[in-house]
């Protein structure tokens, strides 16, 4: 058994944080040094220690849309949308049902409806709304399309699976672009305050966008990466994000990518000498081990899913021994799991 089958041992399923801490940036702090292995425990606001003048971090400044659509089939069962992406218009989207089939019609508040008319390559159903705009409606009705994983943690310990804190916790502070049906949940860990600490150090900041998909979170089947297609996410790379991760670069600074989204973006658009270029692309790059990375030099990461994409590239980035050493530690000292759980920063 490899270590990575071996992360399902672990029972990081019985450490599933059910909500954020508060403040975001007294989370926990895993520091991994990988060239030793040394592990250190800190809180996320102590990452300004291991930072200098001149580094540049990167994350993803990407905005989770309400892409929890809840409806009625025509016969009156409840059943749910969850909104991915545009189809070529406003009022035609790619989406998730657990009901999806050929014709089914799905009725929202103010009789508004959504009729199923094709199932895509990627399995979605694709969705012709009777309004012009489907993201309207999910701005006014839709729910957080929180990870089943809180929703069950919650349920388990007999609390609502939504709170009205969801909406502004299930997002980070650098959110501008709207487009993800998930967050990137590694930059939740940044206050305004820390973000400004950190610009008086004289550290950089550079926004990159990848609209986070289920493609993400799709698992890797029997654990073989071989096997495994990355469904491809919208990703864009900006000349003045090129321009400072370049010179940061150049002038001997360190790239921190802040998120697994954040570097496949790096990573999609980086050459072997690491120098990044502008540009938009559906990038459907998957990282696994052994892989060389190109544009990191710092990676800021949660605890993740077994078999899941993300635990792959952290694996690759750290070692897979080393990764599963921390993780086994991590269980050990009860550190809090996935999207709303603690941090790990790998050296």
């Amino acid at each position: 058994m490899s270590n990575l089958e071996q992360f399902a041992t672990l029972g990081c399923e019985k450490l599933v944080a059910a909500s954020a801490a508060e403040p975001r940036d007294s989370a926990r702090l895993l520091v991994l040094h990988r060239d030793t292995g040394v592990m250190e425990h800190r809180v996320f606001r102590d990452i300004r220690e291991y930072l200098r003048k001149g580094d540049c971090i990167v994350i993803n400044d990407t905005k989770v849309f309400p892409a929890k659509l809840p409806g009625k089939k025509s016969t009156g069962g409840k059943t749910e949308l969850l909104l991915v992406h545009r189809d070529g218009a406003d009022n035609r989207w790619a989406a998730l049902c657990r009901d999806g089939k050929s014709g089914l019609k799905i009725i929202f508040g103010g009789d508004v409806s959504a009729t199923a008319v094709e199932k895509n390559a990627q399995g979605e159903w694709i969705f012709e709304f009777s309004i012009p705009s489907a993201l309207d409606l999910a701005l006014a009705q839709g729910q957080v399309p929180l990870p089943h994983y809180i929703e069950k943690a919650r349920k388990d310990a007999g609390a609502p699976k939504q709170t009205s804190n969801d909406k502004r916790r299930y997002q980070t502070v650098f959110a501008r672009e709207t487009g993800s049906i998930a967050a990137p949940t590694a930059g939740f860990h940044f206050t305004d305050t820390l973000v400004a600490d950190l610009k008086a150090d004289g550290i950089m900041f550079a926004p990159v966008t990848l609209h986070v998909g289920w493609g993400t979170f799709r698992p890797v089947l029997d654990g073989d990466p071989k096997k495994h297609t990355m469904l491809a996410e919208f990703a864009q790379l900006s000349p003045e994000t090129a321009d400072k991760i370049n010179a940061a670069r150049a002038a001997g600074g360190r790239i921190i990518s802040v998120g697994t989204t954040s570097t496949r973006t790096l990573e999609s658009f980086s050459d072997e000498k690491g120098l990044v270029s502008p540009g938009a692309k559906w990038a459907d790059i998957f990282i696994y081990p052994p892989y060389r990375f190109k544009a990191p030099d710092i990676l800021v990461t949660n605890f993740h899913v077994p078999s899941s994409t993300p635990l792959f590239m952290a694996a690759a980035f750290a070692g897979e021994e080393k990764l599963f050493a921390a993780y086994t530690e991590a269980v050990k000292l009860k550190y809090r799991f996935y999207s709303y759980g603690d941090s790990m920063m790998i050296i």
